[in-house]
């Protein structure tokens, strides 16, 4: 027993470890794909496909993780060849370059099985990892590793924008730099395919009962807790990426940002998020997933609104600040209330499923969006509506659907706004105080992109 402890305590830490260096993976790379497409000339329309499609795609093969578990035997073998295979799509996706006018449409195609490797192995590790971590410390455990995590990729994030602006000297040269990054972000990935395969896998048996099929989960969804908060979060996630694809070119296009200050920008939502992860996680431990996804639930909303008011760096900087503070409180509620509403031998189908309708959700909004930005004339900026239609979706799921949601254990009573104070106040110092210091350290040590934005002239529709 004792010797079985260790290997846990011993697979916790390299947990943090293979998270840190996936981050950082993101950080280099897959934040900056939307970007590459941008320089490959990508219209909305296309910059819509690259942000859903490969996420539908993903979603659909996790339909069959229970028969590729079977397959694979065990839950960590399943994992790391999905992570090795990630790692080795980052090859093709830097030589789309040269395909010329089919460069955007092969980039898609390779993004799409980067994202299918990715998650693919996504329900068997959330199942795996539900057994490493106990119920009673799950929320600081991963408040901490998401925390690590977090950190890892927004300094990979700044270190990437850093090499773009310095191969901003004409097209090759931008190139290469994105060659650069990506390499990096294959070393990162196979780091952490180094530490997956050095954790302990606890003995998995295939429960018979723990097979039922997704048009069942269908059909009891709105009768349980789970898929109802399922209903939530494909809802939610449809509000979400109806914007979410056109944050990047409406600050590379409209706001003529350059790479410096649009990685600093999206930096910011990152450093506040790891500063935030772990106090929400201990808060979500003490008074429930329900109470901080209820409380997230209402603040998050309301980013893609904040983005029209005004066109200021440091606007944007504090908007994003909030973002990552808000984001920080839904991502480790969201989380942990998967763990809390599934039993263990029908977790690995769960999130498959889950999986499939957010992906299905994130797809056709993702293509909407796009349609809306191509043909949007009502705003200075063509990317103006798909915000505020944004900003009403999210909301709308957060009033129907959070007030079903129940609480599974026994947690201290508290009422929204205690909560909110104590996810400021529960540091000597605010998370969102750390970002903006942070931030001005950070600014201090690199070119200054110039802070005076002109309002920008009304581009031609693509």
């Amino acid at each position: 027993m004792e010797e079985k402890q260790e290997k846990i305590k011993k697979s916790l830490r390299y947990s943090i470890f293979d998270g840190a260096f996936y981050w950082m993976m993101v950080g280099f790379g897959e934040s900056f794909l939307a970007a590459f497409a941008v320089f490959l000339k990508a219209t909305n329309v296309q910059l819509g496909l690259l942000s859903s499609l490969p996420k539908l795609f993903g979603s659909f093969f996790q339909l069959f993780s229970n028969k590729l578990l079977k397959i694979f035997k065990t839950r960590k073998r399943l994992v790391c060849t999905s992570s090795f295979m990630q790692a080795l799509m980052y090859i093709p996706i830097a030589l789309v370059f040269f395909f010329g006018s089919f460069s955007v449409p092969i980039l898609i195609i390779f993004v799409c099985l980067y994202w299918m490797f990715g998650v693919i192995g996504n329900p068997a590790w959330s199942s795996w990892m539900g057994d490493l971590v106990g119920d009673e410390n799950r929320g600081d455990y991963f408040g901490n590793r998401n925390k690590i995590g977090n950190l890892t990729s927004f300094l990979s994030l700044l270190l990437a924008g850093y090499i773009l602006q310095k191969f901003s000297t004409g097209n090759s040269m931008v190139y290469i730099g994105f060659c650069v990054i990506f390499f990096l972000a294959f070393i990162s990935r196979m780091t952490s395919f180094f530490y997956l395969i050095k954790q302990y896998e606890p003995e998995y048996e295939f429960a018979p009962n723990a097979n039922f099929s997704f048009m069942q989960f269908l059909k009891q969804a709105r009768f349980r807790n789970y898929g109802l908060f399922v209903i939530y979060l494909s809802l939610m996630n449809f509000g979400v990426y109806l914007s979410a694809p056109f944050f990047t070119p409406y600050m590379l296009y409209d706001l003529n940002l350059n790479y410096a200050t649009f990685t600093l920008i999206t930096a910011v939502a990152m450093i506040t998020k790891f500063a935030m992860m772990p106090v929400w996680g201990k808060l979500a431990d003490t008074y429930g997933t329900k109470k901080v996804l209820v409380l997230a639930g209402f603040l998050m909303p309301a980013i893609p609104l904040l983005w029209i008011f005004s066109t200021s760096v440091k606007y944007l900087i504090l908007v994003q600040v909030f973002a990552g503070f808000s984001w920080a409180g839904f991502e480790i509620a969201s989380f942990n209330f998967i763990f809390d509403t599934t039993k263990r031998e029908k977790r690995a189908t769960c999130v498959a499923y889950y999986n499939v309708l957010t992906g299905f959700s994130i797809f056709v909004a993702a293509i909407l969006g796009g349609f809306i930005v191509k043909y949007n004339s009502l705003f200075w900026s063509s990317y103006h509506l798909v915000f505020i239609i944004s900003f009403v979706m999210r909301y709308a799921a957060s009033f129907i659907f959070l007030r079903k949601l129940k609480e599974v254990r026994i947690v201290e009573e508290i009422s929204s706004r205690k909560l909110l104070m104590k996810a400021l106040t529960t540091r000597p110092s605010s998370a969102m105080v750390t970002s903006i210091m942070a931030f001005k350290r950070i600014n201090g040590n690199i070119k200054k992109p110039s802070f005076k934005i002109k309002f920008p002239v009304r581009r031609k529709k693509q």
